[in-house]
């Protein structure tokens, strides 16, 4: 083997083990701040004068607000309940947020909805994660606001979190 084709091999390793480590570099501790574009579809169930009960999916995409790392460029889904009593009231529900490398991160929601200033909002606490995020636990607070009129979310999001 000549030194070219040496140095030119162990250049591909070094650059392959360095996106490796990189992918699967997390620290132990720390905050993540992220935001979603969602779209929600659901069915509503007028239960009685100014009471609604409704129940839906929300699917989008979550960006790192970074530009990159944890939870950029992954799938995101949830479930919803929410309860409202003359446009306000109140939500829960689970959630996945995943990464570009298909880890994700699982949390269970509360929240308030219809809130005065036109945001929902409440906290994500963590209840589990796959790949890189294993073990993970957690909370942090969520804020959404519709975009449109067809059912378009953005949403604003941070995890406190701690790996074993």
């Amino acid at each position: 083997m000549t030194k070219d084709v040496e140095k030119f091999l162990v250049s591909v390793c070094v650059f392959a083990l360095a996106g490796i480590a990189s992918a699967q570099d997390l620290p132990r501790s720390g905050t993540i701040s992220w935001h979603t574009g969602w779209k929600f579809t659901g069915e509503v169930m007028n239960v009685a004068e100014g009471h609604i009960e409704l129940h839906g999916k929300a699917i989008g995409t979550s960006f790192n607000n970074n530009g990159s790392g944890p939870l950029h460029l992954g799938a995101a889904e949830c479930v919803a309940a929410i309860f409202l009593i003359n446009g306000s009231g109140s939500n829960v529900g689970y959630c996945s947020f995943g990464d570009a490398d298909g880890d994700r991160i699982f949390t269970e929601f509360t929240g308030k909805v219809g809130l005065p200033n036109g945001y929902d909002e409440g906290t994500n606490v963590i209840s589990g994660g796959t790949g890189k995020y294993t073990g993970i636990s957690g909370s942090g607070p969520w804020k959404c606001k519709g975009v449109g009129s067809n059912g378009g979310l953005h949403c604003v999001q941070r995890l406190d979190y701690k790996l074993p």
